[in-house]
């Protein structure tokens, strides 16, 4: 039975998703959820999201949800290097970089894109100081970044895993729409960033997946 990704298109935790999906060359049925209209507080929807968000995917009865732990779960049942299992030690830098990522960059790229994309989107008034803040937050965090990608290609080594990747979505829509220049001013940086963000799959996502 075909892996079912429910989710929305635009949706960055959605992106991530389908981006591994488009790693794997995996294929899927995507079952479209109009988050405007609020289709994912549904009862219906809430029975397999209790938290009423996106996405989820249904793998042949299988329910589960978490951007990240769908990308992991995929990930790990096909086999692909994308998380270095086998090796100890590259697990464990594998583990450091997806910690990096969750810990020091989408708490703050998140929160720039909610108060300068989303909440105006929403019709809500953003905090503008807020956005300044956070934005001057995560170019700091950047400066840990220049430092490791000083050292290597990725950020757990040599080799691209799902840390790199996890940061497609959130770090793309903040550089083109608000012109955040923190992944493209570091040398470091601007090369890891021009290299994920060259990938088929990434393209295939931006296009429309």
């Amino acid at each position: 039975m075909v892996l079912k990704l429910h989710g929305a298109l635009y949706s960055t935790c959605t992106q991530r998703v389908l981006l591994v999906c488009k790693e794997l060359n995996l294929p899927y049925e995507f079952v479209n959820v109009n988050i405007q209209v609020g289709e994912q507080k549904d009862p219906a929807y809430m029975k397999n999201q209790p938290f009423g968000q996106v996405p989820f995917i249904d793998d042949d009865g299988f329910i589960l949800f978490e951007s990240r732990a769908i990308a992991r779960y995929l990930v790990q049942k096909h086999g692909s290097p994308l998380i270095p299992v086998g090796d100890l030690k590259k697990l464990a830098l594998f583990e450091q970089a997806a910690s990096i990522e969750q810990a020091d960059f989408d708490p703050y790229a998140y929160g720039y894109a909610l108060e300068k994309i989303f909440k105006p989107a929403m019709g809500l008034q953003p905090n503008d100081a807020f956005a300044e803040q956070l934005k001057g937050t995560l170019e700091k965090k950047l400066q840990g970044y220049e430092a490791i990608l000083g050292k290597q290609k990725y950020l757990a080594g040599e080799e691209v895993t799902l840390a790199d990747l996890f940061h497609l979505p959130y770090g793309a829509l903040i550089t083109n729409a608000l012109k955040f220049t923190g992944l493209t001013d570091s040398p470091n940086i601007a090369r890891w960033w021009k290299d994920i963000t060259a990938r088929s799959s990434w393209q295939a996502v931006g296009n429309g997946a």
